[in-house]
This record gives structure tokens, C-alpha cells and sequence, in this order.
């Protein structure tokens, strides 16, 4: 990443948004509501996914190759919309660079501790994840400096198959309900009245996961507190883009598997044609 150190960006540069799939596409729908005027450039790694299942030494390494390749599209901003990367690789990423770069965890995780009436939270995420415990810290240093609390309690659930399911655009059928079903009767068991959606996957299938936790929980999806973030990293460096004369920022799409599949669930989800989705060969970044 050395030769990227001293890169200078644009105002009018777009954000660089990746994911190890579809997941991601949370975090830009969010952007594209609360910052239209922004231009994005989008990457999702299909082809590799999951990350959660892979060591921190794969996930490090395949982040810096998608952070590469959205350098090479010239942004101005890095966003590491995949908790598993963001859990393992936003430290390195951002110390090796000279844009900012935002991460999915700490926005996921104050929401959380704000939200919580019972100081029972649980997260729900891949398996490296929720074996870095990044959320835990998170939650325990956000209950700590927001609310001075030492006393919240945090119960962890990997849901690996979660991932391919949203990747399948399974996301509200009888198979991702039984597996759901599987995966978080632990949490319902321990009372939680707040689950932080650990995984940008997995707001995809937030209707099933909310049919199965109940009325009584609330769900936190991280991505509208990333894009909240995102907005205040823009203002405070400067780079806001200043051609905000009502024109919608453009919108480019990259993916390491199949363009149509990801043109077809990306278009569902965003609820808006993505019609320009083209694949690369991320290797080679």
C-alpha cells in the first residue's frame, strides 16, 4: 500500500465503497439517501465471499486488494462496509493511507448502547467477527464514555450461513426462517432487547431475523449510523462534493463474480436499475 501513502483526492472524487458481496450494499443505500449528491464507486468481492470463514491473514489480504482497486478508480474515501474486514484490516488500511478511510463497527455498536433499555445486547455475525470480539470492545468502550456504564452485557452469535443465503437473495424464505430459528434462539434465551446486525449481509434478511427475535427487540442496522459518519468524515476534511446543484451523483458497480446476478439482486435491494455492474479480476490488484 506504500505507493498510495501520499495520494491526493478531489472534492468531486467519488466515495470507494467495498464488501465481500452484497452486503455492502446496505451501507450504499444509505449513502445514496442521506448523500445523493455524492458519487460512489462500489466493489463486492461475490467471487470470494464469505470473508468471515477465512483466517485474519486472508481477510487482511483480501481487503488490500479491494482497497487497490478502488484507488485505482480514484476516490476519495475509503469505506470498509464489511465488519469481518473492518474487524480485522481498518487499522492497517487506514494508517497506510493518506484518505480517510470509515469502518462498520464503532457506528453499529454506539447505536446499540444508545438504544438498550436492559443493558442486554446481542450481535449476530461471521465467525472471525465474532472471534476478534471487536463488537464487545466497542460496546463496552462506547457504554463507558456515552453513558459511564460498566454493567452492559454482551452476547455474541455467529451466523455463518447467513451470508450465502443474502448472497443467494434467499432473504425471507422457510430456509433462511429455520435457520434463523437455529442460529438465534440463544440470544432470545438470554434476554437481549437490542441485536446489532454484526454483518452489513444480513440487514438483507432483517425481516426474517426480526419474525424470529419478536416485537420486543430492536434491530440495529449499522449502515444508516456508517452513512451518518461518513457524512461528518467528508465535512471535517473538506472533501464534500461541491457540485450539489441537485444532480444525483453517479453511481458505478464492481463485483468479482457474475455481473447479471449481481445487476438482479442489487437492483432488488436498491430498489433502483444497476445496470453498469462489470467484473474484474481482483487478483491482479
Amino acid at each position: 500500500m506504500d505507493k498510495y501513502k501520499d495520494f491526493k483526492s478531489e472534492n468531486s472524487w467519488p466515495i470507494g465503497i467495498f464488501d465481500s458481496g452484497l452486503g455492502g450494499l446496505t451501507v450504499q443505500k444509505e449513502v445514496i439517501l442521506q448523500l445523493p449528491y455524492e458519487n460512489t464507486v462500489y466493489f463486492g468481492d461475490s467471487g470470494r465471499a464469505p470473508y468471515g470463514t477465512k483466517s485474519k491473514e486472508t481477510i487482511l489480504g483480501f481487503a488490500k486488494q479491494d482497497t487497490r482497486f478502488l484507488l485505482e478508480q480514484k476516490v476519495k474515501m475509503i469505506v470498509i462496509a464489511c465488519n469481518t474486514a473492518s474487524a480485522h484490516a481498518y487499522k492497517e488500511i487506514a494508517a497506510s493511507l493518506n484518505i480517510p478511510v470509515v469502518e462498520v463497527v464503532k457506528p453499529g455498536a454506539i447505536a446499540a448502547v444508545k438504544t438498550t433499555k436492559n443493558g442486554r445486547i446481542g450481535i449476530i455475525g461471521t465467525t472471525a467477527t465474532v472471534d476478534s470480539n471487536v463488537y464487545v470492545e466497542a460496546i463496552h468502550s462506547a457504554a463507558k464514555s456515552l453513558l459511564g456504564l460498566d454493567n452492559v452485557e454482551v452476547f455474541q452469535q455467529p451466523c455463518p450461513l447467513f451470508v450465502g443465503l443474502a448472497e443467494e437473495g434467499w432473504w425471507d424464505n422457510e430456509v433462511a426462517f429455520l435457520t434463523a430459528k437455529t442460529y438465534l434462539e440463544p440470544l432470545i434465551q438470554s434476554g437481549v432487547d437490542t441485536l446489532v446486525l454484526g454483518c452489513t449481509h444480513y440487514p438483507l434478511l432483517h425481516a426474517t431475523i426480526a419474525r424470529v427475535m419478536g416485537p420486543s427487540v430492536v434491530l440495529i442496522n449499522s449502515a444508516s449510523e456508517v452513512a451518518k459518519t461518513i457524512g461528518e468524515v467528508l465535512q471535517s476534511n473538506g472533501i464534500v462534493n461541491q457540485n450539489l446543484a441537485g444532480i444525483q451523483g453517479t453511481r458505478s458497480f464492481y463485483t468479482s463474480d457474475s455481473e447479471e446476478k449481481f445487476k438482479m439482486l442489487g437492483s432488488a435491494f436498491l430498489n433502483m436499475t444497476v445496470e453498469n455492474a462489470k467484473k474484474i479480476e481482483i487478483e491482479k490488484y
